[in-house]
């Protein structure tokens, strides 16, 4: 296939595959097309360690680092709070609910908890500037052919950074209004996410973003997101006037995927209505799977999530919790679990290989493509 996509990139298939596990990543880049780890959630050791894994099982394929720089954050003024002050805005009355919402569930404590991101009580914040830019020094220690920020754009010296490394830069737009912002910055690609994409998404569908943003940022290249999971949906975008596709849901059931095995399960049985969009776990809006942890926060009488990056400081380590314990069936820890996903989760209903999935989407683009060609022979 050739699309400004596969050219800017030199890749066969311009299916771009987001993802947090490097197993997936890597499993896309040499299955054609271009797999992003999602490192907000890596630690400074985590993502040196999953990029130099990346580079050995890719070989010279491209592969992409997506970081979460949002526009506007708590103490963004400074590049962003240290945990120490960060922890000291959190209510009480958010943590009392959380603590009663583990008892009323009856989730354990696990004498192996995970480390959390306010562990370190001197160090940056998540989702800041300060944060991202020690991820920036340890990505462009390796060679990504593409940089992206999912939450407005980018800022001029991640751009200036990465044209610098001769990798191009991407950022996620759900309005008109965004996509013409990151371009203005400076951006090489712009990903048009629909309100059906899992994680942070805006609330205007695809089949109506997709052509709105193409208008306005030509002849800047475009991926359809949101809602895409298979070939059909590919050659939709596409026909929109995308020049490839940005996926990251549909990368949650596959063999590779490191998706909690009880919600690997939860996504494999949920429909299509089965998700919301919630503030529940990061601040802002993200689409997720509909729980017994989003019914709670939805709740009349509980509090309103805090701004970003607060909730996730107050979260973070109660997640954690929940997953090591939602292993047994029936329990608390169970209904309570979740995570991101969209909409196309009600057709995530099989397990196979991220290979698989990169072949069957293609596959089925070209019969959804010859099947248009063939409507307008006379």
């Amino acid at each position: 296939m050739q699309t400004p996509a596969t050219e800017m990139f030199g890749i066969e298939f311009p299916i771009f595959a987001f993802s947090h596990c490097r197993d997936v990543v890597a499993a896309v880049s040499k299955a054609g097309g271009l797999g992003v780890l999602g490192a907000v959630g890596h630690g400074d050791e985590a993502l040196e360690v999953d990029l130099a894994w990346i580079e050995d099982e890719v070989g010279d394929r491209p592969y992409g680092v997506d970081l979460i720089v949002p526009a506007r954050y708590t103490g963004d003024a400074d590049g962003g709070l240290s945990n120490r002050d960060a922890l000291g805005l959190i209510p009480d009355g958010h943590r009392e609910f959380l603590r009663d919402l583990l008892d009323r569930y009856e989730v354990p404590e696990h004498p192996d908890a995970a480390s959390n991101w306010a562990d370190d009580v001197e160090a940056d914040a998540p989702f800041s500037l300060n944060r991202a830019e020690r991820q920036l020094d340890i990505a462009f220690a390796h060679r990504p052919a593409l940089v992206a920020n999912a939450l407005g754009p980018p800022p001029p010296d991640m751009i200036e950074r990465a044209h610098e490394a001769g990798a191009r830069v991407a950022a996620l737009a759900g309005t008109r209004a965004h996509a013409e912002r990151n371009v203005a910055a400076g951006v090489d690609l712009i990903i048009a996410q629909g309100g059906e994409a899992g994680g942070h998404t805006g609330e205007i569908g695809t089949m109506v973003l997709v052509p709105e943003v193409v208008d306005a940022v030509a002849p800047v290249p475009v991926l359809g997101a949101g809602g895409i999971g298979r070939g059909r949906q590919m050659a939709a975008a596409m026909a929109l006037g995308a020049a490839g596709v940005w996926c990251g849901s549909v990368w949650l059931t596959t063999d590779e995927a490191e998706t909690h095995p009880v919600v690997k399960q939860k996504f494999l049985e949920a429909a299509t209505g089965d998700t919301l969009r919630s503030r529940s776990l990061t601040g802002k809006p993200a689409r997720m799977l509909r729980s017994a942890w989003t019914e709670e926060w939805d709740r009349e009488d509980t509090p309103d999530p805090l701004g970003m990056p607060l909730q996730p400081m107050l979260t973070g380590r109660i997640q954690d919790r929940i997953n090591r314990a939602a292993h047994h069936e029936g329990s608390g820890a169970e209904q309570l679990a979740t995570y991101f996903v969209g909409q196309v989760v009600g057709s995530m209903n099989r397990p196979m290989s991220a290979g698989q999935v990169v072949m069957e989407m293609i596959e089925e683009f070209i019969e959804a493509s010859e099947s248009l060609a063939g409507q307008l022979e006379v």
